[in-house]
């Protein structure tokens, strides 16, 4: 039944109730027979399931077959399980550090439930009593007044001035003023916001009081829907997490192919199929699957998102989850709630109309019931706080005005009359001021202040103040209208219709909830940065538009639409004319979980940001969601990947910003790890093509977690490029490898490779005096330092894929230090005896040292060679 299309008695029989409430005995049966009025709970996730959702990644799968192989190797040759515990600590590291990430995540149930009042005053046995919100029942008749919370959703059956905040629901940011008769046509449907005789859970009476008559409890409540869509809304993969597991499966299929064909190779060509033959061979194929699998990537990828969570929350960025952080880096589209978002959330006086500025101020400051508190700080309803707060700045403080004019009547605001009128003592004898609709006001008015004289409101001065009334509603300016009677003596009725007669026009004030300062600048830097805004909105359209416009978002009002106009848009077609709009108004939650999944189907990474309840299950729903962290409510908090700190649009740019270098530094990584492992399985392969052993799994363990990732830990330190945020964002379809980074993968894999062989049989010619094909320790000794000589000056060519090493306008000093930390630890291998032993080095001369060091050092001019090559031939298409 839709209660806001029928009237007070159709409403209390349908919910089985009168205008006395329930009796307890009728509330005790229906929350038997219906339960408590409760938002069910989401299944809670224990830290050990989320501990093996962390195991159960792609790439951790790799390591721990590293681990095995690595285990394998060390029960054949007796040389102790270090390896083992080494990739098992990199295994454990990477978990937790997910694990903690994620540790705070499906919060938002149990958010919904505390924004419920916990005690509510309801109408029992004809008596007020006060019961826990939860043993509401629907048909009980709850007592609101201003400052409650209401319980559940409700009819109202009996009003005086109340107004609702239901910002956090609704997204609009003024208060509604409530009624009691029934709207539209039987059956017809009203968007949310505009039910203007029902109240809902989760918001809250700011202004009156009035009853109402419960209609619906716990989940099937508009809260209890949101909650619902909450717990429904599927958390996609992020860009970065689906790009690993393609990368993950890729490096599976690579390691199972090769070893399985050395394997194969190694059998036939020995031409024996004895035990120690099939163990040798095995071996063989082990040391191919350590060299090809990359130990240290899934860790330098979590401690390069960890570095970017760090400095993301030093602009104020908090983030959730930890592969959501380079997902702002490839975002087309943000989706960005109004309300204290884009806005301050506060409304605020911005124009006014009348030569009596100080007296327009007063009026409207005594002909309100907000307050100034001890700190300056209005409080109160929102529109009236904009008058008080007005007034302040014309140095008319509410609490002296109230010392000097106290209030000795009124006649409160009603939605019928659209007006208010308040009677103060003054020194000066007796004033009425009354503020209101200023058509309404003007009805009631029968002279105007002009040259700070009292004159007759004739036809011409009417229209005059109409037009003014009028230039600042086109603005979307919320329009208020204030006048005054001076009397003798004190009124002897208070009735509206007495006082609201005869009265002295004074003048207008136009408020709005003002945008933020800097969100205009921001949102200028997401254009420039390739990435569209779209303002969605609980307000009337008439506001949207005229702050879109404000913003830049807008460029005409044919990209506005209503929430009630996208409800006669299909799907499909949606889907196809989604970019035709960038406002949307009057919405309601399931609007913006259409408009996220409309611009996602279209291929385009969205980001959805909000503050209110209604927001939730669209940002659970968006490739990124973005909460606020001082007015967002727990809810939106809690299903957000991102919260910002300061409420500030702006800080999303710097999001977006970091987002791409972490994404840019990542992609270095990830091509100088995979170089290096080819380069190693290049080496292992050729060898065993030739027939002798180049390097053991051991060394190669400790290339690649040692060599290896103090330098690609470093590069993920990178500031980034100066023109990032210039670019088009990346396409969520773009592989790792695009942009020749594949190629460049493979061309340096083979050069390193090829180096390495070298100073194998460098090392050979030095050891035997000859150039031949054999087994040789000095061999293996050089091939070692040559390899991971060549990594770690490669490091440095990783800095840029296409530019010059020589040419960047900064250093990275952390690369510096893994660079030398990296050769120290290689070069105490080799000649600290009782780790040359372990790792059966032979040791060598400084000769072959030099030598070693000259082959590995040969990797940066060659790359800069090609680097040039590359960039010559780029400008040249």
């Amino acid at each position: 039944m839709k209660f806001y299309c029928s009237d007070r008695e159709e409403v209390l029989k349908a919910v089985n109730s009168n205008e006395n409430g329930l009796t307890s005995s009728e509330s005790e049966r229906w929350l038997v027979e219906n339960g408590k009025n409760k938002l069910k709970e989401g299944e809670r996730v224990t830290l050990l399931q989320r501990f093996l959702a962390q195991i159960k990644d792609p790439m951790i799968i790799i390591l721990i077959a590293a681990a095995v192989v690595s285990g394998v190797t060390a029960a054949y040759s007796g040389e102790g399980f270090a390896d083992v515990i080494i990739i098992m600590i990199v295994v454990i590291i990477n978990a937790v550090l997910g694990v903690y990430q994620e540790s705070k995540a499906e919060k938002a149930i149990e958010a919904l439930q505390e924004m419920a009042a916990s005690t509510s005053k309801v109408l029992r046995d004809g008596q007020m009593t006060i019961v826990k919100s939860e043993d509401i029942a629907v048909g009980d008749v709850v007592i609101l007044e201003a400052g409650d919370a209401v319980p559940a959703d409700g009819r109202i059956i009996e009003n005086a001035s109340m107004k609702v905040e239901e910002s956090a629901l609704t997204g609009e940011s003024v208060p509604v003023n409530k009624i009691i008769d029934k709207l539209g046509i039987d059956g017809a449907d009203v968007s949310l916001g505009d039910r203007k005789n029902m109240v809902y859970m989760g918001s809250t009476v700011v202004y009156g009081r009035g009853r109402a008559v419960i209609t619906a409890t716990g989940m099937d409540t508009e809260m209890g829907k949101i909650a619902d869509a909450i717990t429904k809304a599927e958390q996609g993969q992020t860009p970065l997490q689906i790009k690993l597991s393609q990368l993950s499966k890729v490096l599976s299929y690579l390691v199972v192919g090769i070893c399985l064909f050395i394997f194969a190779f190694s059998l036939i060509r020995s031409g024996s199929f004895s035990g120690q033959v099939v163990l040798d061979t095995f071996m063989i194929a082990v040391s191919l699957a350590v060299a090809a699998i990359p130990e240290g990537l899934a860790m330098v990828v979590t401690v390069v998102l960890s570095v970017g969570v760090t400095n993301m929350s030093k602009r104020n960025a908090i983030i959730r989850r930890l592969t959501a952080v380079e997902t702002l880096g490839c975002a087309e589209i943000i989706c960005s709630d109004k309300t204290g978002t884009l806005t301050q959330n506060k409304m605020t006086v911005v124009e006014h109309y009348g030569e009596e500025l100080k007296l327009l101020a007063e009026a409207m400051a005594l002909c309100s019931d907000a307050e100034l508190d001890s700190n300056n700080e209005a409080t109160g309803e929102p529109t009236e706080c904009a008058l008080v707060n007005f007034a302040f700045k014309q140095g008319l403080a509410k609490p002296q005005l109230k010392e000097e004019a106290p209030r000795i009547g009124e006649a409160p605001f009603d939605s019928m009359r659209k007006m208010m009128s308040t009677v103060h003592e003054t020194a000066d004898g007796i004033v009425q001021y009354t503020k209101g609709a200023p058509d309404e006001v003007l009805k009631v008015c029968k002279t105007y202040i002009k040259n700070g004289k009292i004159l007759p409101l004739d036809e011409n001065a009417a229209n005059e103040i109409k037009r003014a009334n009028k230039a600042m509603a086109d603005k979307a300016l919320r329009v208020l209208g204030a006048a005054q009677r001076i009397y003798e003596s004190e009124p002897a009725d208070f009735e509206p219709a007495a006082l609201e007669k005869d009265l002295t026009f004074i003048g207008l004030t136009g408020m709005i909830d003002p945008i933020r300062p800097e969100v205009k600048d921001a949102i200028a830097q997401c254009k420039s940065a390739g990435v569209t805004a779209i303002m969605i909105t609980g307000d009337h359209r008439d506001t949207a538009v005229a702050i879109a416009q404000q913003l830049g978002i807008l460029e005409n009002e044919s990209q506005a639409i209503t929430g009630a106009q996208l409800d006669g848009i299909s799907d499909n077609e949606l889907e196809k004319t989604i970019a035709d709009y960038r406002v949307y108004a009057r919405v309601q939650p399931e609007h913006k979980v259409r408009i996220v999944n409309a611009w996602r189907k279209k291929g385009c990474i969205t980001a959805m940001t909000g503050d209110g309840v209604n927001d939730a299950p669209s940002i659970k729903s968006a490739d990124i969601g973005v909460g606020m962290g001082i007015t967002g409510t727990d809810v939106t908090k809690n299903v957000a990947d991102m919260v910002l700190a300061d409420d500030n649009f702006a800080t999303i740019v710097g999001a977006v910003e970091e987002g791409r270098k972490i994404y840019n530094n990542i992609r270095k990584t990830i091509q100088f790890l995979l170089a290096s492992n080819m380069s190693e399985v290049l080496s292992i392969f050729l060898s065993t093509l030739l027939g002798f052993t180049i390097l053991h799994p051991v060394h190669l363990l400790w290339i690649n977690l040692i060599t290896d990732s103090f330098p690609a830990l470093a590069l993920g330190m990178e500031k980034g490029d100066t023109d990032i945020m210039k670019r088009k964002p990346r396409s969520s379809k773009e592989g790792i490898f695009a942009n020749g980074l594949g190629a460049d993968v493979i061309y340096q894999g083979i050069l390193v490779a090829l180096l390495t062989v070298t100073a194998y049989f460098v090392g050979h010619r030095i050891e035997a005096g000859v150039w031949e094909i054999a087994q040789s320790a000095d061999g293996i000794t050089m091939a070692f330092l040559t390899l991971s000589f060549a990594e770690i000056f490669h490091s440095f060519n990783m800095r840029s894929q296409r530019g010059s090493i020589f040419k960047l306008n900064n250093q990275n000093l952390f690369l510096w230090g893994a660079g030398i930390a990296s050769l120290i630890m290689t070069t105490l291998v080799i000649y600290v005896p009782f780790l040359a032993n372990a790792f059966e080095f032979e040791h060598i001369s400084s000769t072959e040292f030099a030598y070693a060091v000259l082959i590995a050092a040969t990797i940066i001019p060659i790359v800069e060679i090609v680097k040039l090559i590359q960039r010559s031939l780029a400008k040249n298409r």
